[in-house]
Formats: structure tokens, C-alpha cells, sequence
């Protein structure tokens, strides 16, 4: 059976904010692009963001706080000249989302209203009561479809074409038939998404299972800072699902079983609006002590009750929704349990501050972008601020695409010669797993990988539990090679799509170990219990990971861009 070969200008890989924005900008600079998502865009995991959008707009604030926050928060591993465009960019962001018809929450004096988030100088998070993503979601979809961009959803993405050098196009098929498709372009964006799903707890969405990444890295391409994955202090306790850093923002305390207010112990100028590295091991900290709260004491308490029915009502309705849905507690009137969940990666793959994918240290790969949470700028470092991924998915979506159509129209990217062979990877794959008739199940090994990760390579990290891992995921790669997979069928099969999906989890796992074994300091969301101090003179540095064809791991670092804000201790 022959495979269609579709041709475009640019095929955009995921249909969060980064794709969303890079199309609508491609689209009126009269590109044809199409956008590919497993889902339907409405429920790309953007939608979940819950606080806010940062942006320096008030008197009282500036951009160059934003930037100072943001590389200190990065524990000074971010590139100081992404995040100087990031930062200098984000009124003007707030401002074209808001004329494509956002809704932010409003001050009584008409102005867009910012809460304070985690290790911020300055209230900076516009906001949109607490489902600030799903209102941004919402309005860049509309504007992309109402300027025509096609979007194509059900399609799973396998595979990129990556032929002498260049990268021209990617291979999918339909998660409806099982049929496979060719989609040609002279240029193709990522835009896929994070990988904290490797995690037992997290808050990540069904569908963010990473393959971009290892998609990249199955071509020997490298990945960036792999081992840098954010714990988000508080997920309802057992399930992971978010409780906004907003509730915090809005004034809630953490309190563990002895009713103390445990943060000014661990950061007594900032308290429960810490930076999210030092707050999720302050409660985890409290919890391996014994001052646990709940049933299994695996969780402290999240205290709102002085809020007020009516500000909780305004400000965060749709968290008091989710804690009564999954708890059973009404946060009017009592505290709500929460413990750390996996919740984003700061790692990915690498571009420079344009969103353009490089081959390795020096070079880009002609014709390939990755932008949002897939993509590593590096904006975010060693750990993410509180309402910085947002921005960043906003603003590098549109830049991104405002970059591609003028390397459309500047660098003469073109269609390369290609036949259907370039398939030939995608549907080995699927056959291999569509007719292995192996004893091991993927929902067994998807639990073990899960619960082998949160125990050693979660918030606290020794060499002997990443060694640990390491093991354990040479013991699991070898067991998912006698896979077997009941639905055979072509329609719908989510079995098969599963079983693709933890072929990708296995890969960027082995980085996360690798690159968390190697780095012998504690920075941001890595924390070493045997290494717990920041060491900048050895690791000052990018951590660049390449997978070679047996999956081994090769690790080469690159230089942190500096600038104005000299590396110093962090204290909050």
C-alpha cells in the first residue's frame, strides 16, 4: 500500500499556546501550514495552566526585575539573553493576546489584575481567575482557525524526516485508522510538550508522554538539562492533579501536623511564595520527619479558610471545585491536603534564543524549531518560576513563527527528494508492537517506571538511588522488547499508541538518570543529598546528551550565557 506524501511550508507538531501562536503568525504571513495533534487542541495541556502569565506592567515593577527573578530563580543556570527577550517581550505578549479578545481579571480600577507567585519581587501574574491557560487556549485556537490554519488532530507524530542534514517534514498516522501519512515541509516546529509523566504523582495530562524529545534524540540529536524536572510544591495529596501556586499567591499557608507554619523555617523572608524547588523540599523534608497530615501522614495541610467564601469564589473557583471532586474538602471550610507533584520539565530540546534546533554546541539543524515546554531556550535554567511557562509558550510560540517564515523567505529552505522509505522506521515500529506476542504488559512496566523514578530520581537524588535507576531502566527496556498488546485492530487502537508512547518514556528517562548522575552539585529542582551544595565551577554549565543507536548516553557541556546578574547564593 502506498503512503500519501502531503506537502506544506511548515507542519507544527502540537496544538498547545507555542503551536497555536506559531501557526496563527505563519498563517497571516501567508504560509501553508498545517498543525498535527494527538488530541483536539481544545485539551492540549496548556488549558491546564491554572495562575497567571507573568509581565512587568505595573509602576512598582520593571523588566528588569522580571529578569533578575527569573535568572535567580533559574538558580543562575538560564541563558541571561533568552530571558532578557523573553522579559522585555512580555507586555507587548499580554497586550496582543488581550486584543485577540483574553479576558483577564481586572482590578476595580480597570486594570488587568497581577497576584504574587513564588520568587517574584513584585505582583506579576496576569490573571484570569484560576484558569488563566484554558481562557489563553481558548483565544489563540479561535483566532488560528478563524485565519484559516488547517489543524489535523488524531494524528500521531512518529517520527521526524531527518535526511542529509536537514529536516524535511515528519512521519504520522491516524490514531482513527491506523494509517500512515507523509507530511512534507520545508521547515517543521515542535512543539509537543514536557515529560514529567515519567513520575508516579504528577500533574501532567494523560497525553504528555514526551515523545518529541526522544523523537529528537532516536536521530542522535542532543538533549538539554534533562535532568532538571520541577516538583510543583502542591498537588492534591495522592493524585498529583494542581492546586495553583495562585492559592498561595491569594495568601494560603502550609501547615504540617503540629499546626506550624513550617516555610519560615526553610525561607523566612518569603515564606509559602518561595521559589518551587525550595518549597517542594521543605514539605517533602516534612514529611520524611514524621510531621506528615492525612491517613498515610504522606501530606500537610494547604490552609484558605481565612480567605472567605467570597475571595475564593472569585479568585480561585475552580481549584475549590477540584479539591471538593478529589478530596472531599471544601476549602471554605477547612484545610486541603497536598504533597509535591512532578509537574514540569525544564530540560528538552535544544534551540538557540530564536526557537532554531541545534545539531550540536555550535550548530543549527536547517529547517527544524522547537518552541513551549518540548523546546530548551534555556529561559528556565535549573528551575521555572511561577507563571513563566505561560510566557514562554505564548511569547517563543509567536516569535518562533515570526522566525521560521522569514527563514522561509530568507535562508531558501526547501522540499528535498523523498520517497516513502522515510517511513520505514514508523511502521517497523508499530508492526514490531502491533504482532509481538511477548508475556510483559505496558500498564506493569508504566507503573514500575513511574514508581522507580519518584523513589530515585524524585525531589532528592544520591548516587546510589540514580544508579539504582539506571539499572532499573536496562531491566525495563529489555522486558518492553517482549511486549504484547491485546487489541491487534487498526481502529482506535490506544494499545498500540500506549505501547509507542512508553517506548518514548523509557528513552528520556535514561537522560534524566544519566544527566542527574553526572551532575555531582545540587542546582534548582536537582537536588544531590550527597552533593548539597551549588558548585559553579564545575557546573556552571548546559548538560548536552546524545543517544547513540544502542541507547547508550554521551554527555558533553556547553556554557551558560551570562550577562548583567553575577551568579550569587540564593536566599529567599
Amino acid at each position: 500500500m502506498s503512503i500519501p506524501i502531503k506537502q506544506y511550508d511548515v507542519v507544527i507538531v502540537g496544538a498547545g499556546l507555542a503551536g497555536c501562536a506559531a501557526a496563527r503568525e505563519l498563517k497571516r504571513r501567508g504560509k501553508n501550514v498545517v498543525v498535527l495533534t494527538k488530541l483536539h487542541p481544545l485539551r492540549s495541556h496548556s488549558g491546564a495552566a491554572q495562575g497567571g502569565i507573568n509581565a512587568a506592567l505595573s509602576e512598582e515593577d520593571s523588566i528588569e526585575l522580571h529578569m533578575f527573578d527569573t535568572v535567580k530563580g533559574s538558580d543562575y543556570l538560564a541563558d541571561q539573553d533568552a530571558v532578557e527577550l523573553m522579559c522585555s517581550k512580555a507586555p507587548e505578549t499580554i497586550r496582543w493576546i488581550e486584543r485577540m479578545g483574553a479576558v483577564f481579571s481586572r482590578t476595580p480600577e480597570g486594570k488587568i489584575a497581577q497576584r504574587p507567585f513564588g520568587g517574584q519581587s513584585k505582583p506579576r501574574a496576569c490573571f484570569a481567575k484560576d484558569r488563566t491557560g484554558l481562557t489563553l487556549l481558548q483565544t489563540i485556537y479561535e483566532q488560528a482557525h478563524r485565519d484559516g490554519v488547517e489543524f489535523l488532530d488524531e494524528w500521531y507524530v512518529a517520527d521526524i524526516i531527518y535526511k542529509n542534514g536537514v529536516v524535511n517534514g515528519v512521519c504520522a498516522y491516524e490514531i482513527k485508522s491506523s494509517e500512515p501519512a507523509i507530511f512534507q515541509a520545508k521547515a517543521v516546529m515542535f512543539a509537543t510538550g514536557g515529560y514529567a509523566r515519567a513520575f508516579k504523582i504528577n500533574s501532567n495530562a494523560h497525553a504528555n508522554t514526551g515523545d518529541g524529545l526522544s523523537i529528537v534524540a532516536r536521530h542522535g540529536l542532543p538533549l538539554r538539562d534533562m535532568e532538571f524536572v520541577q516538583f510543583h510544591p502542591t498537588g492534591l495529596a495522592g493524585t498529583g492533579i494542581l492546586m495553583s501556586e495562585a492559592a498561595r499567591g491569594e495568601g494560603g499557608k502550609l501547615l504540617n501536623s503540629k499546626g506550624e507554619r513550617f516555610m519560615k523555617k526553610y525561607a523566612p523572608e518569603k515564606m509559602e511564595l518561595a521559589p518551587r524547588d525550595l518549597v517542594s523540599r521543605s514539605i517533602t523534608k516534612e514529611i520524611l520527619e514524621g510531621r506528615g497530615v492525612g491517613p498515610n501522614k504522606d501530606a500537610v495541610y494547604l490552609d484558605l479558610t481565612h480567605l472567605g467564601e467570597e475571595k475564593i469564589m472569585e479568585r480561585l473557583p475552580e481549584l475549590r471545585d477540584l479539591a471538593l471532586t478529589f478530596l472531599g474538602r471544601d476549602m471554605i471550610k477547612e484545610p486541603i491536603l497536598i504533597a509535591a507533584t512532578a509537574h514540569y520539565s525544564m530540560g528538552g530540546i535544544p534551540t538557540d534564543i530564536h526557537g532554531r534546533v541545534m545539531k550540536d554546541a555550535e550548530n543549527k539543524l536547517p529547517g527544524f524549531y522547537a518552541a513551549g515546554e518540548c523546546a530548551c531556550v534555556s529561559v528556565h535554567g535549573a528551575n521555572r518560576l511561577g507563571a513563566n511557562s505561560v510566557l514562554e509558550a505564548l511569547f517563543y510560540g509567536r516569535h518562533t513563527g515570526n522566525i521560521i517564515a522569514d527563514d522561509l523567505e530568507k535562508e531558501g529552505l526547501s522540499f528535498i527528494d523523498i520517497n516513502e522509505s522515510v517511513a520505514d522506521r514508523m511502521r517497523e515500529e508499530m508492526e514490531t508492537l502491533r504482532t509481538n506476542n511477548g508475556t510483559e504488559r505496558v500498564s506493569e512496566l508504566r507503573a514500575e517506571l513511574q514508581e522507580s523514578m519518584t523513589n530515585n530520581a524524585g525531589v532528592f537524588r544520591t548516587q546510589e538511588t540514580l544508579e539504582r535507576q539506571r539499572e532499573k531502566l536496562k531491566e525495563l527496556k529489555e522486558r518492553f522488547k517482549k511486549v504484547r498488546i491485546d487489541d491487534k485492530s487498526k481502529v482506535y487502537n490506544t494499545d498500540l499508541q500506549e505501547a509507542i508512547e512508553f517506548g518514548h518514556m523509557l528513552d528520556y528517562s535514561t537522560f534524566i538518570v544519566e544527566g542527574a548522575i553526572a551532575r555531582k552539585e545540587s542546582r534548582g529542582a536537582h537536588f544531590r543529598e550527597d552533593f548539597p551544595n551549588r558548585d559553579d565551577e564545575n557546573f556552571l554549565k548546559h548538560t548536552l546528551a546524545f543517544m547513540d543507536e544502542e541507547g547508550n548516553i554521551k554527555l558533553e557541556y556547553t556554557d551558560v550565557t551570562l550577562g548583567i546578574f553575577e551568579p550569587q547564593e540564593r536566599k529567599y
